[in-house]
């Protein structure tokens, strides 16, 4: 979406405030001098000086015309909120994210209030202002609590994200790279000389990172000229449609959404009579704690949770100290190999 043309002039010379180019006390330009330079209407002009005064950076003066303020030291933040999705931890690592959140904070003396989505219940943009200097956001998915994160938007709170970028926001995000993840899974059976492999969905609904893994599923096979894909649309919730499905399309490998589901499906298909990895290898996402002790443990692909708090706590206390909004940030991931995966069986691929 384009900028409107007073925020890029507000931006520009809001820039050089805070850069020390126009110094406090300085003639910044006069309307018309803005809208000649900019080649704008005079009412553009005017509301960009009309924002940066309202945000404290000038001062206006009748007849003399608008003059840098002397900025006050900002304040030093004082309390975070952090939002994770604490009733699904069996699913989620999210004990390593706040432990990174944690970590960052705790140095600068700044307290962290963790707590799940619940909290948010009745609370307006007013109330989270007035208690927390900024909040870091788990997107469970794309739509929760919009209302409220648009509120803030529009207030200029400070809000990063978490796992998933929300385009209806102008937050900033950080995520692992799970269009990345999705392609190493994929391309490592490929290597391992499986050539149908599906993508398991363990639900009817596919969030943004779940849509993200499975493109770099299809990318991995389509650059090794593999014909048989998985569709969105081909959810199996039971037994008997999975395993059904699997022998139907003579499959050997599946790449799964993320561990949770991964260690369900095998759970469900030994009651098929299905062996893995002897007849199927599976691959998960996430790593988490289960998939290690799962018997056979899990190949998975690693998100550094721990990183991801790292990062967003780091970003979201250089944007309270600067004023200055960071950009979304992409944390690499990596294929951890265990007993869940092997070449696919000569012969038959799967017991009848």
């Amino acid at each position: 979406m384009t900028q409107p043309l007073y925020q890029k002039i507000k931006k520009e010379l809001e820039a050089k405030i805070l850069a020390g180019q126009l110094m406090p006390g300085s003639k910044l330009p006069t309307e018309k001098e803005l809208s000649t330079n900019y080649r704008v209407s005079r009412i553009t002009a005017k509301r960009a000086l009309t924002d940066l005064e309202q945000e404290g950076f000038i001062t206006r003066v009748q007849g003399s015309g608008s003059f840098v303020k002397e900025l006050k030291a900002k304040q030093k933040p004082r309390r975070i909120l952090l939002i994770l999705p604490l009733e699904e931890s069996t699913e989620l690592s999210v004990a390593p994210l706040s432990e990174g959140v944690m970590s960052v904070f705790q140095a600068e003396k700044i307290d962290v209030f963790l707590t799940n989505y619940d909290f948010l219940t009745d609370r307006s943009a007013v109330v989270i202002m007035a208690e927390f200097d900024g909040l870091l956001y788990y997107a469970r998915n794309e739509e929760a609590h919009l209302d409220l994160l648009l509120s803030l938007a529009v207030q200029n709170f400070p809000v990063l994200i978490l796992d998933k970028k929300v385009h209806d926001l102008p937050f900033p995000a950080v995520t692992a790279d799970n269009e990345r993840g999705g392609y190493l899974a994929t391309n490592y059976l490929i290597q391992l000389g499986h050539q149908k492999i599906a993508y398991y969905f363990g639900s009817n609904h596919h969030p943004q990172s779940t849509r993200q893994r499975y493109f770099g599923y299809l990318h991995a096979l389509a650059e090794a000229n593999i014909a048989f894909h998985s569709h969105l649309e081909d959810t199996y919730l039971n037994a008997a449609d999975l395993s059904n499905y699997l022998h139907q399309n003579e499959v050997t490998a599946l790449v799964c959404e993320n561990d949770l589901f991964a260690l369900g499906a095998i759970q469900q298909l030994r009651q098929q009579k299905w062996q893995v990895p002897a007849n199927l290898a599976v691959i998960g996402f996430d790593d988490t704690q289960a998939a290690r002790f799962f018997d056979p443990a899990l190949t998975t692909i690693l998100q550094d949770f721990k990183k991801i708090g790292i990062t967003a706590a780091n970003l979201l206390l250089k944007w309270l100290k600067t004023g200055i909004k960071p950009a979304d940030n992409q944390i690499s991931v990596k294929l951890i190999k265990r007993a869940s995966t092997q070449p696919p069986p000569k012969g038959e691929s799967y017991e009848k």
